[in-house]
């Protein structure tokens, strides 16, 4: 062989060694739903703009990756190097130390333009712990030639009666057309963020001032009794295995009425690609009891952080910086339409003439948001924070544990009543046993 082939067979054998050995490879843990796999899709302008950084995903279902990502930050095990966590566990871990701070984002990212409540969830003391991928609060979505048919209006800001007859009205179980679909999945931020969210707005309490469980109030009572009924007279079979995929799917296929979930669901109702019903979908603001304006106060952003445990700590930040910064959200709109971008994190989106055109659902999303007030989520004085959850940290295992016997009073296999005592008694249990009140 030549010197010179074999000089430059060297060079290229060395060059192709101090590529791989300069990669470096980030674990990203994030949810199964269609946001997160549209972002995983997209993930080629990433790695073409950074070459030395390769991407390994790990999907999961919403109550296994609480699970998984919470076991690994706890015990720093370091399997992960961007986890997609909420507005309930940042603040609790970046206090524990467990989280970086991202008070470091490249320029251009502009965190003065993320929406202020979104921010401040995602904040302590000033500093920002966790980067919004989307922002949600929770709305009424329901079809507008059903309810036509069925002679009911959907007030832009409903009542529980509104919702009760008009859910009655639209209801035709001999063509699969439930009248309302919501999650009977249990887990605390599946069922009971929805039941948590409707007891707030009948005037219920997790807690009274000296951190005593409330189910056993009239308020927990009422709401649980007018949720069971929806359910079991108006809603589909097998709801206590539905959560928000389930639901999704359920709305799409045309057999729901009416859905009440998270505000991010509607660029889906709407999108003609997998909606069989996208150009038939209303949408109002969270349902209210009469004569009370409270209005469930959910208020929720899956976020993406670094974990303290990592080892490539500045690559996992320029990932996150790019998956939560203005160029991905265009990136989206150029890939898939404005309706798809990703929303609530940005107040330059909603000011965005051609998102306003485009979603149709946009506004009703910013009021929603805006109207969350997770500092006082009752109308009752209460001892923490938090709009669809209370924000302490024994509230994931309580919040799962009352999410199963609700689930399980959805399933006929206890009564409201008996559920709610088991509620009453677990939730107590728990609450002397972590030292309440300290």
């Amino acid at each position: 062989m030549h010197y010179l082939t074999r000089a430059l067979l060297g060079a290229s054998a060395l060059s192709l060694v101090s590529t791989a050995a300069l990669s470096e490879t980030i674990t990203i843990a994030t949810v199964n739903n269609g946001d997160m796999i549209r972002m995983q899709g997209l993930t080629d302008d990433f790695t073409k703009n950074n070459p030395g950084i390769e991407l390994e995903w790990v999907t999961l279902e919403e109550n296994v990756l609480r699970q998984r990502v919470t076991q690994d930050i706890a015990t720093k095990g370091g399997q992960f190097d961007v986890m997609t966590i909420g507005t309930y566990e940042v603040p609790i871990w970046a206090n524990q130390d467990w989280l970086l701070p991202l008070d470091d984002m490249p320029e251009g990212y502009d965190i003065d333009d993320l929406l202020p409540a979104v921010r401040d969830a995602l904040s302590v003391d000033g500093t920002l712990y966790a980067a919004p991928f989307y922002g949600e609060s929770a709305m009424v979505m329901y079809r507008t030639d059903l309810a036509e048919k069925a002679g009911v209006t959907i007030p832009a800001q409903p009542t529980w009666s509104d919702i009760m007859a008009a859910v009655k009205a639209m209801t035709d179980k001999d063509n699969e057309v439930y009248g309302i679909c919501l999650r009977g999945k249990p887990g605390w931020g599946e069922n009971m963020a929805f039941i948590t969210a409707m007891a707030n707005s009948y005037g219920a309490r997790w807690f009274d001032m000296d951190w005593k469980p409330q189910f056993d109030s009239p308020e927990w009572k009422s709401a649980l009794d007018d949720y069971l009924t929806m359910m079991n007279e108006y809603g589909p079979p097998g709801a206590s295995s539905n959560g928000f995929n389930e639901n999704l799917s359920l709305f799409q296929q045309g057999k729901c009425g009416m859905w009440i979930d998270a505000t991010v669901a509607a660029s889906f109702v709407t999108d003609p690609k997998d909606s069989t019903v996208a150009d038939k979908v209303g949408f109002a603001q969270f349902p209210a009891k009469e004569g009370m304006d409270n209005r469930g106060n959910w208020l929720w952003a899956w976020s993406l952080a670094v974990p303290a445990s990592t080892d490539s700590a500045e690559a996992a930040k320029k990932f996150v910086a790019w998956a939560t910064g203005k160029g991905y959200t265009e990136l989206v709109a150029a890939e898939q339409g404005w309706r798809s971008a990703p929303p609530g994190t940005r107040t330059s989106l909603y000011e965005n003439p051609e998102y306003q055109k485009a979603a149709p659902f946009a506004e009703m999303t910013l009021n929603s948001m805006n109207a969350a007030n997770t500092q006082k989520s009752s109308v009752q004085d209460i001892p923490y924070t938090g709009g669809q959850f209370v924000a302490i940290p024994e509230f994931q295992g309580i919040g799962t544990s009352v999410g199963q016997q609700f689930s399980a009073a959805l399933a006929g296999q206890v009564s409201a009543d008996q559920a709610l005592q088991s509620a009453q008694q677990l939730t107590d249990r728990e609450m002397q046993k972590a030292g309440y009140p300290k």
